[in-house]
């Protein structure tokens, strides 16, 4: 399944990031405004290499960007992330919905005009259900 402009390995890799507490806090603190990794370790109770790993993750799926500044590297959001993220679960909904429009039609099709089961709807030749 191709979701707009995304392949299924990015679809993969964008809920794969986040899936994770921790990733989706990261994200949402980088929304504010571009913070170091540094400064991120400091708000959870994991090491500093942990902290980069999450941050990697969010930029190999594309949510942020990295850029080192000096000793320091430092973590933005993409702002056309969430656009993607919402496109993709846009595109799984529309799926659903139409998956249920169409079982809806079918039980509808083996009702009568009464709502009850009409003949020869219901069972199928020699089985009852």
């Amino acid at each position: 399944m191709v979701v707009y402009e995304l392949t299924e390995e990015a679809v993969d890799r964008l809920f794969h990031a986040l899936a994770d507490a921790t990733r989706r806090d990261i994200l949402r603190r980088c929304v504010r405004g571009e913070l170091s990794v540094s400064r991120l370790a400091e708000a959870y109770p994991m090491s500093f290499a942990a902290v980069q790993k999450h941050v990697t993750v969010l930029q190999q799926a594309g949510l942020v960007s990295k850029q080192r500044r000096g000793r320091e590297q430092l973590v933005r959001t993409d702002p056309d992330a969430v656009a993607r993220a919402r496109r993709a679960l846009d595109e799984l909904e529309n799926a659903w919905r139409a998956r249920v429009d169409r079982m809806s039609g079918l039980l509808a099709d083996e009702q009568g005009p009464d709502g009850t089961a009409g003949p020869g709807r219901g069972t199928r030749k020699g089985q009852d259900r």
